[in-house]
């Protein structure tokens, strides 16, 4: 029966008909309901990983075992995880294995902007790239078919627009296939330099063999169009966009096997027309091919490197019509991202403005803590950069930079590359101060549990990580709790550790303020009499707290009465409850 479905629950819907058996994945948008989606079938055993390099090693291992496994994340996470997959290619695999990353063009959740198809070239792995949610099934099923075919994994590459757009599918029934036996293979699975040699000519000839196959893949085609003078070479959500803009006018050759690509495919189309353009997003990717190959091609001189593509951007990058949008009546007012009303880092984040610290930043919900008016974070490069970049910071001003430079880590990111970087301050005498913003879940990509909360993905009990002991155990003597509520507490608290003349870690511990169970007190009120207008509530940027008629205002319906504010305030206008 046909139903509407999401990229990510399809590619999901597609794992299960497949007969998949085994997921390790790490969160990350736009991938997350990938993973989510599966753990919902109880034929699929589904975890999150610490990281995505330990989820690619999981998945591995699964396929080692004979099982159809996948692993999930978005493009940032591959760099993660690029350490085993370019190995593995060597390895090839024995049950089908997928890898699925999902890039996030225009940056919606994203700190940096990358083409992972260039990772599919890198490590001579094919890449399949679905454009809407019917592909995302029948494209997981074909990678891995592809992927026990040709002994190898396979990237399943998603975008932001695929993976969360929905589209018609009619979904099939599972087969699963028979778990293979594992054979001992030393040439095969042991990587050291005298296999590995052997190992490397066995690539090039499957690379070879992939691209091959991709000449008559089924995920490959050309589609005619009623003119045969304008030819267009394009693939996921830019297919999409081109048969709006141009309907059935141009020929099309949409590719869904992204890499290797097919030269002898290429060259019929690009014959059959007396013009190729090339519609992708980023990279000129397969431009830089078609002309790789000698053929004539357009492409990034009418669209950008730089963003996403839209309908109009096509439409004008092809010198069509571009429709005329209407005006609204209103300016709408900006809406920059903030902190949630209650959220346990706003505390924290204020002393630290305060006391005009540097404060290298990470990445998860907290990096907010950098927007007006807080204005508490000095960078943010990538996971667990904040505890590895303390110590370099530190050392190269000398030591400790005066007591005034911290680094802000979430208890999430410190399990996922955190802890490393803080064994190297600990092994290499780095008096530096290290604050674990424990807020018990995972919050920027949807609150998935970690191996710090005490539940697995499904919700069930699992060992829980006890923060203080493994600070303790990594060589870190000197750990403080703090209670980012109290804001005297923090202040004090952090002063000390700065003044300490060894490594620390302050762990702000109290969960994130839209967990289900986290009981709230009454919303604050405030009493006109005693407000002075001075705006001091004003400075934590919560988005319950408003000015009206020159006076504070609360909006009971976000205020989650932690109190933050009503410390600020010298008048005591903000002590009364509604």
């Amino acid at each position: 029966m046909k139903q509407l479905m999401l990229g990510n629950e399809a590619v999901a819907r597609g794992l299960y008909e497949a007969g998949c058996s085994f997921v390790s994945s790490y969160p990350g948008t736009p991938s997350t309901e990938i993973t989510e989606c599966a753990a919902k079938y109880p034929e699929i055993y589904a975890e999150w990983a610490p990281n995505e390099k330990v989820a690619v090693e999981a998945a591995f291992g699964a396929s080692l075992a004979g099982r159809r496994s996948f692993c999930g994340m978005k493009h940032v996470g591959l760099n993660v995880a690029a350490d085993p997959l370019f190995t593995i290619s060597y390895t090839g695999v024995n049950a089908g294995m997928i890898l699925g990353v999902a890039d996030d063009a225009g940056m919606h959740s994203s700190q940096n902007e990358q083409d992972s198809r260039n990772y599919a070239k890198a490590a001579k792995l094919p890449m399949l790239e679905p454009s809407d949610s019917a592909e995302c099934i029948a494209f997981a099923k074909l990678a891995y078919e592809i992927s026990e075919e040709f002994d190898t994994p396979v990237l399943l590459k998603m975008c932001t627009r695929v993976a969360h757009s929905q589209s018609i599918v009619t979904p099939a029934e599972r087969v699963e296939p028979a778990q293979k036996p594992y054979e001992k293979n030393p040439q095969k699975y042991i990587m050291m330099p005298g296999n590995a040699k052997k190992r490397h000519p066995v690539v090039e000839q499957r690379l070879k063999a992939l691209a091959a196959f991709a000449e008559t893949a089924p995920c490959n085609r050309i589609e005619r169009g009623t003119e045969g003078k304008l030819g267009i070479i394009t693939s996921s959500t830019c297919y999409q966009y081109v048969r709006e803009v141009c309907g059935e006018d141009v020929s099309v050759l949409k590719l869904g096997m992204i890499w290797p690509l097919p030269e002898n495919l290429l060259r019929e189309f690009a014959a059959s027309v007396e013009r190729v353009i090339v519609v992708e997003e980023l990279d000129g990717f397969i431009e830089t091919h078609c002309r790789s190959i000698g053929l004539t091609v357009e492409g990034k001189a009418h669209f950008s490197d730089i963003g996403e593509l839209s309908q109009n951007l096509v439409a004008q990058g092809l010198g069509l019509d571009v429709p005329q949008g209407k005006a609204l009546d209103v300016t709408i007012p900006p809406r920059p991202p903030v902190m949630c009303a209650g959220c346990p880092h706003r505390g924290l984040y204020y002393v630290l403005s305060k006391l005009k610290l540097t404060v290298i930043g990470d990445i998860g919900c907290y990096t907010l803590g950098a927007v007006a008016p807080l204005n508490a974070v000095d960078s943010v490069i990538c996971m667990g950069a904040s505890v590895s970049g303390i110590h370099g910071f530190n050392k190269a001003n000398g030591g400790r930079t005066d007591g005034n430079t911290v680094a802000v880590i979430g208890d999430s990111t410190f399990m996922h590359s955190g802890m490393t970087g803080l064994v190297n301050i600990a092994y290499n005498d780095s008096k530096s101060t290290v604050i674990i913003l424990d807020n018990s879940i995972t919050g920027m990509t949807g609150h998935q549990q970690n191996p710090t909360t005490g539940f697995n993905l499904k919700g069930d009990p699992a060992a829980k990580v006890d923060l203080e002991a493994l600070c303790h155990a990594l060589g870190i003597a000197r750990v403080r709790v703090v209670d980012p509520y109290d804001l005297s507490q923090c202040e004090s608290v952090i002063k000390e550790e700065l003044a300490a003349d060894e490594a620390s870690v302050i762990i702000s511990r109290r969960p994130c303020a839209l967990l289900k169970y986290v009981k709230h007190k009454p919303p604050l009120s405030v009493d006109p009499e005693k407000c002075k207008r001075c705006k001091m509530c004003m400075k934590v940027g919560c988005p319950a707290i408003s000015m009206a008629d020159g006076k504070a205002r609360i909006d009971a319906t976000l205020c989650t009465g932690c109190g933050v504010c009503s410390q600020l305030c010298k008048f005591g206008a903000l002590e009364g409850q509604a």
